[in-house]
């Protein structure tokens, strides 16, 4: 039978069941220290954000709300179509599962897509330090221009990093829906599609946490 092998425990576990938990084990401990990594930025933005309260408050404004929050619906759309890939597998349904899979794939792939929308226009704004800025802008604001490039450092670094990890999720969700279609998966193994659906929902609280930090720490009133 084709997913015979899936079933079969790498010759170092006592079993499938042993696998099975050191490979979610593994993820967790990844994804801890991603948390140590996005916790650190996240600590320094907001030093920086209670120093210049007002300066990163209205260079928020100017951030694309619409493209931020279109985005934020696509990823967690994206972790329900996750969260069905993984349901479908317990229940031995590959084929449900791999099309799962491929339409994760595709609404990251949708959101990276907003994302490069978004930065052109950023671009098209004068939002890019030391490549599209212009301080007078900002002063007629009455803003610091140096502390509203900071905001923007911060925006960029930390939206560009969370795209990273989506382009790797992205590949990885490929090569599960792959390997789902080579029948390497089966309702008694499928540990490595769960351990990575949990790097996927790990994706999308990130950016729960990005949106209302970058985007929504201004009034749009004014």
């Amino acid at each position: 039978m084709a997913n015979s092998h899936a079933a079969t425990h790498w010759h170092h576990f006592d079993d499938l069941e042993h696998q099975q938990q050191a490979t979610l084990f593994g993820m967790w401990i990844f994804l801890a220290t991603e948390i140590l990594i996005f916790g650190g930025i996240f600590t320094g933005y907001t030093v920086y954000r209670i120093a210049y309260v007002a300066d990163f408050e209205v260079a928020s404004r100017q951030l694309n709300l619409w493209i931020g929050g279109i985005n934020t619906l696509v990823l967690l759309t994206s972790s329900l179509t996750m969260v069905l890939a993984i349901h479908a597998i317990r229940q031995g349904r590959s084929h449900s599962s791999a099309l799962h899979l491929l339409l994760t794939a595709a609404l990251g792939t949708t959101f990276l897509a907003f994302k490069a929308v978004e930065y052109y226009l950023d671009y098209r704004e004068n939002l890019v330090p030391l490549f599209a800025f212009n301080p007078a802008e900002w002063a007629a604001l009455n803003v610091r221009p140096e502390h509203v490039q900071l905001f923007l450092i911060f925006y960029y670094f930390l939206t560009g990093l969370h795209a990273i990890h989506l382009l790797i999720g992205i590949a990885v969700v490929l090569i599960l829906a792959w390997m789902m279609h080579r029948d390497h998966f089966s309702a008694e193994y499928h540990s490595p599609i769960e351990s990575w659906g949990l790097y996927w929902h790990f994706i999308d609280v990130v950016w729960v946490f990005l949106l209302p930090l970058l985007y929504l720490i201004g009034s749009r009133a004014t």
